[in-house]
């Protein structure tokens, strides 16, 4: 699929997202389902949460308008969204860009939690994991660091100075409000949220890039400090071979492709704004991993290193970020091509939307908008910008 392709199917998902103005629906937002919500025997219950939420995300039918669950804005969504646009606009001067960064950059703001430290944000949907329940717009790190990420990126475009203090503020919830787990060597990792205190690699990583930023902008030598303990916490527990597990628990041990993709884009990104390369090798043994195990000749993105299904529009995403990232793109530019090209052709409808998971047996192709479209929005805003489309 030549350049061309490529840029029309990104057309075609742009305008369909435009259309539905960023409003959708989300894998894990079955508790926002108002039938759910009206059974207190089940809506009180672990186990039922769980359930539920397994089941809309599981589930190859979209049950969310027969149950109660409506399209709505999600700050990690729109956050992708905004970055997306941010690097249209640095690549060809697109105008018509400008808008939407204002509408993207006004909306996150709105949306931010104000009850912390410093600006953070959540999902807009109650979350039951196994290892702690989250209620709809408790912060998070990893929603925290995407937004923060976009409007730094905003920043760079429209100068507005609330934009960026929005963003450095957010350094105060990941330094003052998430929880942290120390080891026998002073280091640590970040928890979650402010609510638990599990050590998710990638989670603990997406501070650090959150920090990292705001070093680059205040030369504030704590953050630095206290990234650099968090990046060695989780380089100290990279396998031999490379690769991560997700984390730390017994049943956080599996290793995936984009959870090990944020953890190399972080990092990266932690070395590009601080200008420490002590972890070269760790960048080094993890990307030779990542590239080696993750993806098929044929273009296919693996979801685990041992194991091809479910093909999860993530993975494919991911890549091309890493590659931006991580200034490898010309250098693995025909992999880039060949994976997003399997993904066009294989997981977009010709509506312009992108599916959620293609399995061996039966596929979801529910149009998710945070999940799928912003992220596919994303990962090819940088691939066009890597291709400098005019």
């Amino acid at each position: 699929m030549d350049l061309t392709e490529i840029n029309k199917s990104f057309q075609k998902l742009r305008s369909y997202c435009e259309e539905e103005q960023f409003k959708g629906w989300d894998p894990f937002d079955g508790l926002n389902s108002q039938l759910f919500k009206s059974i207190p025997i089940i809506r009180n219950s672990r186990l039922c949460r769980l359930a539920w939420i397994q089941f809309f995300k599981k589930s190859p039918v979209n049950f969310r308008a027969l149950t109660g669950i409506a399209k709505s804005f999600n700050s990690k969504g729109l956050g992708l969204f905004l970055t997306g646009y941010c690097n249209l606009y640095k690549s060809n001067q697109d105008k018509s860009c400008l808008d939407r960064i204002h509408f993207l950059t006004n909306k996150i703001i709105e949306l931010q939690n104000r009850n912390y430290s410093g600006s953070c944000w959540g999902y807009n949907f109650d979350w039951q994991a196994r290892a702690f329940f989250q209620p709809a717009n408790t912060p998070t790190v990893v929603v925290t660091s995407f937004v923060g990420d976009s409007l730094f990126n905003a920043y760079e475009i429209t100068n507005e100075k609330r934009v960026l203090d929005t963003a450095l503020s957010a350094a105060d919830f990941v330094l003052k409000d998430l929880n942290r787990t120390y080891d026998e060597k002073g280091n640590f990792s970040f928890s979650y949220s402010p609510l638990d205190n599990t050590q998710v690699f990638n989670a603990s990583l997406l501070g650090v890039r959150l920090l990292s930023s705001a070093y680059m902008y205040t030369k504030n030598e704590l953050y630095k400090a206290e990234a650099q303990k968090a990046v060695r916490f989780a380089c100290d527990r990279q396998q031999a071979n490379g690769a991560w597990a997700y984390g730390t628990l017994p049943f956080h041990q599996w290793v995936d492709n984009f959870h090990t993709g944020f953890n190399l884009e972080c990092i990266s990104d932690y070395k590009r704004c601080t200008g420490d390369n002590s972890f070269e090798e760790n960048l080094r043994k993890g990307l030779e991993f990542y590239l080696e195990n993750f993806f098929l000749e044929d273009g296919t993105s693996k979801y685990y290193h041992n194991k091809k299904y479910p093909v999860d529009i993530h993975s494919p995403a991911q890549l091309i970020v890493v590659l931006s990232k991580m200034d490898l793109f010309k250098d693995h530019e025909p992999l880039a091509a060949k994976v997003l090209t399997w993904t066009i052709q294989n997981m977009q409808n010709e509506k312009g939307y992108f599916y959620y998971q293609k399995k061996k047996m039966f596929s979801s192709h529910i149009p998710y908008m945070r999940w799928a479209q912003a992220w596919m929005f994303y990962a090819m805003s940088f691939y066009l910008m890597e291709r400098e489309i005019k």
